[in-house]
């Protein structure tokens, strides 16, 4: 899936500005391309079979994390947005979040080819939620483990990853320092009950 993906992806890119995103909002630079944001609407296998996984497993989180029995997990109805990133060496991703959305994913298709001149080369980067923990360190706080600790959470993704998130987290893409192209496919998702009246009505 991920060599037909990359190719795809690649194809798509030759269009420019045609095929990116119109409005870009986050700070970025030349070095990376954005699609639009509509890529799980299209009707490629490969796409759908990227998108058939990422619900699967956002549904799985969903469940576990809400505690809902699988009947309330049907009622869930899904709206999204869906791109992709194509990133060269240098191209980074600045600090955001995604806003007016419940969840969010990042997947792997590829990480390129890390020359490793850079530990962080390309890590999707989570900022701790709280600025102000670290106003006080001490040795009994300073080295805690996961999910305790005080730092960053820095990820170098392998082909295959799939990161899911609160979508208010805030995160960035260190520069890519590397070979090739560093591909990755990113989505928002909100949902709401479905309302079973309309169901009963199509």
């Amino acid at each position: 899936m991920n060599a037909a993906l990359k190719a795809l992806f690649l194809e798509h890119e030759k269009q420019g500005k045609a095929a990116a995103n119109p409005t870009p909002f986050v700070a970025r630079n030349d070095a990376v391309f954005e699609s639009r944001f509509n890529l799980f609407d299209w009707p490629d296998a490969p796409v759908q079979a990227l998108r058939t996984f990422c619900w699967q497993e956002l549904y799985a989180a969903i469940r576990e994390l809400n505690g809902y029995d699988l009947e309330t997990l049907k009622r869930l109805e899904i709206a999204n947005d869906a791109w992709f990133h194509i990133t060269r060496r240098g191209g980074f991703f600045a600090m955001h979040n995604h806003a007016m959305a419940s969840w969010s994913g990042v997947y792997c298709v590829d990480p390129g080819e890390d020359d490793g001149s850079y530990a962080e080369s390309g890590q999707l980067t989570f900022l701790h939620p709280n600025p102000h923990v670290s106003m006080f360190m001490d040795r009994a706080i300073s080295h805690l483990r996961p999910p305790y600790h005080y730092g960053n959470r820095g990820y170098s993704l392998t082909a295959g990853d799939l990161i899911l998130f609160p979508s208010w987290l805030l995160h960035e893409v260190r520069p890519f320092i590397g070979e090739g192209e560093r591909i990755t496919v990113a989505f928002n998702c909100w949902f709401r009950y479905r309302d079973p009246n309309l169901a009963a009505l199509r």
